[in-house]
């Protein structure tokens, strides 16, 4: 605000109001043509804020919400990150309240609030922004009004559930970490055969190819035997989170995963969330929930979200009624619903709207004529005495 109050007092004083308003950003809807050159950069070359003290790169960068750290050291390989106009090679440089940064052209402003979204991620699309294979992305799906978001760890291709998306890339690091304490958990859908004792001793970890898994805690929830295997679905929770790491436990016990779904991470649940849908999480929520693991300076205020949840696909099978409502909330006609023959006569409707249902027909064998009342021959007179 006080740049703005110097910025209305200067065209009051003589020779000044030409250089002022070329030195300073867009706020006055009088400036002269000529200076225009110059102060449309300006905006857009805002510095980051550093609230305290000089920080590297990545976490400037992770903060604003551009990528996470380990994406932003491999920006800075390829060359697109500039500081104060020189391209940067290494990660081990630090910023100061004064410096301009820009990664690949584009400069970067002050860190926004932190915003979290849940996001129902189906099955079939990758979690990277770029996937050299030029497969789907989360990222390519997500729908428009969005800032630019990165996940909070990942889901594999064929692994679908809930995706926490956040603008803070420094949250973003702080929640994938195991040290959170931050529980997953999954519902598997596996083949094979399995005994509730064999999967306690999950809660031990596992080692899988040299790789240690931490502990699981794993309960079969429905058990379809049959003559060559059974279909099982197994609840599991954990606090690590690596690579496949559901995956290739179960499959060394013997069962293979052909569904996985995420159901929770942490306090934040799937619920009755579509495929498909985004839901940002309010700023209360996030107060309340994420107190210790967001700066201060980031940290939310009011207690709306900003971003309206969009619909996605439904995880159940539309009815023919559903369709019908369906059909004329979009003020079309719904479709006459079919009969197969001899189930259900048409109603027929009088001129006076009065709906007439037809008597049913009886069968010709009942409907012939019956003999009338049996008659009585006419009584002889008696003859007199």
């Amino acid at each position: 605000m006080v740049g703005h109050q110097k910025h209305r007092r200067e065209p009051g004083r003589p020779g000044q109001g030409a250089a002022s308003k070329g030195s300073r950003p867009k706020t006055s809807t009088a400036a002269p043509p000529a200076p225009k050159p110059a102060v449309a950069p300006r905006p857009v070359a805002s510095p980051p804020i550093v609230p305290a003290g000089p920080e590297r790169v990545a976490k400037v960068l992770a903060r604003a919400g551009v990528a996470s750290r380990r994406e932003v050291e491999r920006l800075i390989a390829e060359g697109k990150v500039a500081l104060n106009g020189q391209v940067l090679d290494t990660p081990a440089v630090t910023i100061g309240a004064g410096d301009r940064l820009t990664v690949e052209g584009r400069a970067i402003a002050a860190a926004e609030p932190t915003r979290l979204f849940r996001y129902h991620k189906p099955s079939g699309l990758v979690t990277s922004h770029n996937d050299p294979k030029g497969r789907p992305t989360v990222f390519d799906a997500l729908p428009p009004g969005l800032p630019r978001v990165i996940s909070v760890g990942r889901l594999d291709l064929n692994s679908e559930g809930l995706l926490l998306l956040t603008n803070d890339g420094g949250l973003s690091r702080a929640l994938e970490l195991p040290s959170s304490g931050w529980p997953r958990r999954y519902r598997a859908r596996a083949w094979g055969r399995i005994d509730q004792a064999r999967l306690d001793t999950l809660q031990n970890g596992i080692t899988v190819e040299g790789v240690h898994y931490g502990a699981i805690d794993a309960k079969i929830d429905k058990a379809k035997d049959g003559p060559t295997g059974a279909n099982l679905w197994i609840t599991l929770t954990l606090v690590e989170g690596k690579n496949r790491e559901i995956r290739r436990v179960l499959e060394a016990l013997g069962l293979t995963v052909n569904r996985l779904i995420r159901l929770a991470y942490g306090p934040f649940a799937l619920g009755t969330l579509e495929i498909g849908a985004v839901e940002e999480i309010g700023p209360r929520v996030i107060r309340e929930q994420l107190a210790g693991l967001v700066a201060p300076a980031n940290m939310p205020t009011g207690d709306r979200a900003t971003f309206k949840s969009t619909g996605g696909l439904s995880r159940r099978t539309p009815t023919a009624k559903s369709a019908a409502a369906a059909a004329r909330a979009a003020g079309e006609t719904p479709a006459a619903k079919v009969y197969k023959p001899g189930w259900a006569r048409p109603k027929k409707i009088a001129p006076g709207g009065i709906t007439k249902i037809p008597k049913a027909r009886k069968p010709e064998a009942l409907t012939a004529a019956k003999p009338g009342p049996r008659s009585r021959p006419p009584r002889k007179p008696r003859p007199k005495a």
